[in-house]
């Protein structure tokens, strides 16, 4: 096997394990934004729900709770993934920090829907007086807010430098900083949308029990704002614990195969990829055949997403 020393590096070849991604900061700002503005809006559609009576307000309500605990969390992420960026303990970097707080976020914003859901069932079996003209009112404020904070949030997900910036060490390492876009962020921009969705129907389901007298309308829509949620929750558990877990993008693994096997001197036999922040993967690459490592390195420098390359050459 032909790799690099094991040694630690001189001061000249160390190396960090940054992958934050290039507008960390920024998008830690736009989120502490939107979860001030959500809180507040947050705190009077469930006190007006309560008062009015309103299941479709309180879902809407109890639904931005959740999104403003989850931005929350990210929030917290943030600071703690800038905090200790250089930490040692951690080996690849603090990128996936995002993730675990996207991951624990779902089971909380999942168990909120079915109390939603449980609640909004009740109500539509035992019907109870609503004061549609006040929910309305608050339903619309939420609205607003649920579309000033997508614009807000918006501009943080946008387009990025997709080009990576690579060096090579002694081990038979390459990196570099990728500037992709904040998946996290893009989830709680999603998210918004979700929101001003909900909302939507809970002005739909107020107009409709006021001017149509469906009241049975008002219960309906907690349950469909619940599945909204459900909808959501599963979303982001699906996608976060697969990067927990240090699952492999196919696409990404195909054609890290293809380019190292491509002229038919090199065949691979050990191979890992996984991501380590937005946008951000490593990969330990052990092949066999006449190509060395340093041309098993050319051959996957086009591969912007791989910012940590391990060639094990036999």
């Amino acid at each position: 096997m032909r790799t690099g020393p094991l040694s630690t590096p001189p001061d000249s070849l160390a190396h960090d394990h940054l992958f934050l991604g290039n507008r960390h900061d920024e998008n830690a700002r736009r989120t502490l934004w939107v979860v001030a503005l959500t809180t507040a809006t947050m705190i009077a559609e469930i006190v007006a729900g309560l008062a009015f009576g309103s299941m479709a307000l309180l879902a809407d309500g109890f639904h931005m709770a959740t999104h403003a605990g989850a931005l929350g969390i990210a929030a917290a992420a943030y600071a703690y993934a800038r905090r200790h960026a250089h930490d040692p303990r951690f080996s690849f970097g603090t990128g996936k920090v995002g993730d675990l707080a996207g991951f624990a976020s779902a089971v909380v914003l999942a168990l909120v829907a079915l109390g939603i859901g449980v609640e909004s069932v009740q109500r539509l079996l035992d019907p109870r007086p609503v004061s549609f003209e006040g929910a309305t009112l608050v339903a619309v404020l939420g609205l607003v807010v649920n579309l000033a904070s997508a614009l807000l949030l918006g501009g943080g997900h946008g387009h990025s430098g997709a080009d990576a910036h690579r060096h090579h060490d002694a081990q038979g390492h390459q990196h570099g900083h990728a500037h992709p876009h904040d998946n996290n962020l893009r989830s709680a921009y999603l998210h918004v949308l979700a929101d001003a969705l909900t909302s939507v129907l809970a002005i739909a389901a107020l107009l409709g029990g006021r001017f149509l007298g469906w009241v049975w309308l008002d219960p309906a829509m907690g349950i469909v704002g619940a599945a909204v949620i459900t909808a959501w929750s599963w979303s982001l558990l699906r996608d976060t614990a697969g990067i927990l877990l240090d699952a492999s993008d196919p696409r990404l693994v195909e054609e890290v195969r293809g380019r190292v096997e491509s002229e038919g001197d090199a065949r691979i036999t050990d191979l890992h990829v996984w991501r380590v922040g937005p946008g951000a993967h490593a990969a330990i690459v052990s092949v066999t055949g006449a190509a060395d490592a340093e041309t098993i390195r050319r051959r996957l420098a086009p591969v912007h997403e791989l910012v940590h390359l391990t060639v094990e050459a036999r």
